[in-house]
């Protein structure tokens, strides 16, 4: 079929002004002249008639052939809109002009010039209306186009992505799969979706997390809802292998904890040891200096430095103490972490005459060894920095228990600091400090916040489970957090 270029337009583009159309009508179209041709007979016809009425006057009337104008000038509005309706009504109305100046009224002028008006309006009319639909009918035509050239380069991407991607229904089963979703299981479309993922749960929640499937790899997924099927609602599911990554970061966390466990094993030998040999010494030395400053025959003024260099003793015998139960409290082995917390507690009140206080909340449970020692360890750093810089008076320290967690904080009302610069200047000995308590809930499997306003206080919460999860997870975990 010929092309009517004059028509032709794009949702993108204006259309042309109304008259510039008109004024452009499609000259180059042979058929628009065919129809030109057939006004061209009727208009002779009518002339034929009018001049020689006695020819068909019969078989004719007079007036049929201005009403079957509309019949070419329909036919130009329909093939090529309002320019060819306008076009073909100027042409009719030029040609009838010869019949409009015979004499004697036998041109019927009146009748003609009001079926000629009639004829214009329908034209005009008719022409703009299919005009419209036209164009209208185009841009739906682009713009179906447009989809089905985005859908078919969607459906390229689905298919070349090395990622397995799974199409749900609304009810959660497998409409479509790329090539990719093979990793995960042989023939999935049909099947449920829990099915692949070995686990049932809310998909929504689901996207972002990192996910070990039944084939034994970690993928984090990621849902999103795309453009409806047949069957209603549907969502996509895009599967991203991270097994490699999160075997480095398991096998990073295993070094960790393995540093930190020879850490709290050395920092246990170290208090044995101070407490079995240094500190027996000296208390045995304490006992023989004062034995000797009350001997017999020893003169007063050696008796006195006796006396003193015992007392000398003594106070390095508590200090021995005091630093191995820092680096190991009996207390957290023997009783558990309440108590050797509150002993904790204590210690800062009496030597720093601060208001301390812990409060336990829920029903006191004791966890696992990693995690009260965890928790003990974060709270004796959170203590020793308000002793070092909070200059505070008053500290809270808060356990408060549920079924599977642990949540610790400590609180104080001291000058605070800014969070943004945590850690230790450039030049000092390494310290857990800040970074050390996150890092070490982070191990645990738990986080550790800190909230702290210059000239107002410090706030340091660690959210702790209860049992550690285990180093291998079998369900959905949620992705490290790399600030962390």
């Amino acid at each position: 079929m010929e092309t009517e270029p004059h028509l032709e337009t794009t949702a993108t583009e204006a259309p042309r002004p109304v008259l510039e159309r008109i004024l452009r009508p499609p000259v180059r179209q042979r058929p628009f002249w065919v129809i030109q041709c057939a006004v061209l007979l009727i208009v002779g016809v009518h002339f034929a008639l009018d001049v020689r009425p006695s020819l068909l006057h019969d078989i004719l009337p007079t007036s049929i052939p201005v009403a079957i104008l509309v019949l070419p000038i329909g036919y130009a509005a329909l093939r090529y809109g309002l320019a060819g309706s306008v076009a073909t009504t100027a042409w009719s109305i030029l040609l009838w002009l010869p019949d409009l100046m015979l004499p004697h009224d036998e041109g019927h002028a009146g009748d003609d010039l009001f079926n000629f008006a009639i004829i214009v309006v329908v034209a005009i009319v008719f022409g703009r209306r299919v005009e419209i639909e036209r164009l209208t009918q185009a841009r739906a035509d682009e713009i179906n186009a447009r989809t089905l050239a985005v859908q078919a380069g969607y459906r390229r991407l689905f298919e070349s992505s090395r990622s397995p991607i799974l199409v749900l229904d609304q009810e959660g089963r497998i409409v479509d799969a790329n090539p990719a979703a093979t990793a995960l299981d042989a023939g999935v479309v049909g099947r449920p979706v829990d099915t692949v993922l070995g686990t049932a749960g809310d998909l929504d929640h689901l996207s972002g997390r990192v996910l070990r499937t039944t084939n034994g790899r970690d993928y984090r997924l990621d849902v999103v809802p795309i453009a409806p099927g047949p069957t209603g609602a549907r969502r996509q599911v895009t599967f991203e292998d991270v097994t490699e990554e999160r075997t480095e970061e398991r096998r990073a966390r295993q070094f960790a904890q393995q540093i930190v466990q020879v850490e709290e094993d050395q920092r246990r030998r170290l208090a044995r040891e101070l407490h079995d040999e240094p500190l027996q010494l000296f208390l045995h030395l304490a006992r023989r200096l004062e034995l000797l400053s009350t001997a017999a025959g020893v003169p007063a003024d050696v008796a006195g430095r006796l006396a003193e260099t015992r007392n000398q003793a003594l106070e390095a015998a508590t200090r021995l103490r005091s630093l191995a139960r820092d680096l190991r409290p009996p207390a957290l082995d023997q009783l558990g972490l309440v108590p050797a917390l509150s002993s904790l507690v204590a210690e800062l009140e009496d030597d720093e005459g601060l208001n301390a206080h812990l409060v336990v909340q829920g029903t006191p449970r004791r966890p696992s060894d990693a995690t009260g020692l965890g928790a003990f360890r974060i709270v004796q750093e959170s203590l020793r920095n308000i002793r070092r810089h909070a200059a505070a008076r008053e500290v809270r320290v808060t356990l408060a228990f549920d079924d599977t967690t642990l949540r610790v904080s400590v609180v104080d009302d001291g000058v605070g600091f800014d969070t943004h610069r945590i850690g230790r200047p450039p030049g000092e000995p390494p310290a857990m400090g800040m970074v050390g308590m996150r890092e070490r809930a982070r191990l645990l499997g738990g986080a550790l916040v800190v909230r702290s306003t210059p000239g107002v206080g410090t706030a340091i919460e660690a959210e702790l489970p209860l049992e550690p999860a285990p180093d291998e997870p079998s369900g959905p975990t949620e992705a490290p957090d790399a600030a962390g």
